[in-house]
């Protein structure tokens, strides 16, 4: 009984201490599974993985990803914090441009991944993963020390819809005066959306399916939700829980921070020298040149199992002499494929696209196959 009692104990203090969307209670009702993700309780799955995963690839559906974290950067001197903390140019952009970068770290690592929005001249959106928003507001206040720029944290003020899938355009085209399909990859707009006046609609989709973010205030968000399916009902737009968010990026090559990039990782070993500009200096700069120009010990690669078996993060990754060369950081079983696919760090003289290596599964080594990205291609 006292085991017992101390782990019921442990389950109500982990409850007590996860943080809530504005929309768990709906979730709740729906029956989504609920899990602990990020310091938030939030909607794993509802139907299931694999009915979740093809609805978005083939129709229409919304996840709640209000767990993200957002900063504003603002002032005269906004540009120049972002330019220091971040790797990519953020002086290439113009109102109503995204941007994907990250925050290098003194040490050839990732603090984080994120997205940069320019609102307005001198007002940046910052959009942070949700397990980082202490770290990434530690970091960015410390460097500003010396710059001055007006920061604010509003994650817990705004709410975030992505609205997923090649059905969403003609599914919420009702919902706004603008029209949804000239809102370009990796731009925004901010415009009416379902009787919110100033919503800010993007298109920087994490599941290749295309679709949009909507970011409304918290107070706002559940007469959004509601609207959003009753414009959607005809297109079958369904709820979408986490871990189809997971498979559908996977089959994309998205990176996952905490799994393919962390604080050990530099952007030049993932495979993201294409975020790392070199026109300007940031932190860590120097080294990740020298990265750059003289080349990494490994690098981020992707595979596809030749033969049955589910690839796991941590498992290890050997060549055809069974030795140890690397080790999966995201696997699972494509719901698109009907094959297991990963990514993983190995080492560069094993990292050529067809190469073959082999998982360790259950103590069984399994051929797999070096491929290029993405994995799932629209026909």
């Amino acid at each position: 009984m006292t085991i017992l009692y101390t782990f019921a104990l442990l389950f109500l203090q982990i409850k007590i201490r996860m943080k809530n969307t504005a929309l768990t209670h709906i979730h709740e009702a729906l029956g989504a599974k609920m899990v602990p993700f990020a310091g938030y309780n939030m909607p794993v799955q509802y139907e299931g993985v694999n009915i979740e995963h093809e609805t978005v690839r083939k129709g229409v559906g919304v996840f709640d990803v209000s767990h993200m974290g957002e900063f504003l950067v603002e002032g005269e001197r906004a540009l120049e914090l972002i330019q220091k903390v971040t790797s990519n140019d953020a002086a290439k952009l113009e109102v109503g441009d995204a941007q994907y970068s990250c925050f290098p770290n003194d040490s050839n690592g990732i603090v984080d991944d994120l997205i940069c929005y320019r609102v307005k001249e001198h007002t940046y959106l910052l959009v942070v993963n949700a397990s980082n928003i202490d770290k990434d507001w530690d970091w960015i206040t410390k460097h500003n020390e010396n710059i001055g720029a007006d920061l604010r944290n509003i994650s817990d003020q705004y709410s975030l819809l992505a609205i997923q899938g090649p059905k969403a355009i003609e599914a919420m085209q009702s919902l706004t005066s603008i029209d949804l399909a000239d809102i370009p990859f990796y731009k925004f707009k901010v415009a009416d959306f379902a009787g919110v006046p100033y919503a800010i609609i993007s298109a920087t989709g994490y599941t290749g399916s295309g679709g949009f973010e909507i970011y409304v205030k918290n107070e706002e968000v559940e007469s959004v939700w509601n609207k959003v399916f009753e414009a959607g009902k005809d297109w079958g737009i369904k709820p979408i829980g986490l871990a189809a968010r997971d498979t559908l990026r996977l089959e994309m090559g998205y990176c996952l921070y905490g799994n393919d990039i962390d604080d050990t990782t530099s952007p030049i070993e993932a495979g993201l020298g294409w975020i790392t500009k070199f026109t300007k200096d940031f932190i860590n700069s120097d080294n990740l040149l020298a990265q750059k120009k003289n080349g990494v010990s490994r690098k981020l690669v992707a595979f596809e199992m030749n033969e049955k078996g589910i690839p796991r993060s941590g498992y290890n990754i050997v060549n055809q002499e069974g030795v140890l060369v690397g080790k999966v950081t995201s696997g699972t079983m494509s719901p698109s494929l009907k094959k297991g696919i990963g990514m993983g760090y190995v080492t560069i003289d094993e990292s050529k696209i067809d190469n073959q290596l082999y998982i360790q599964v259950r103590n069984k080594n399994i051929p797999a196959t070096i491929v290029r990205l993405p994995f799932y291609k629209e026909k």
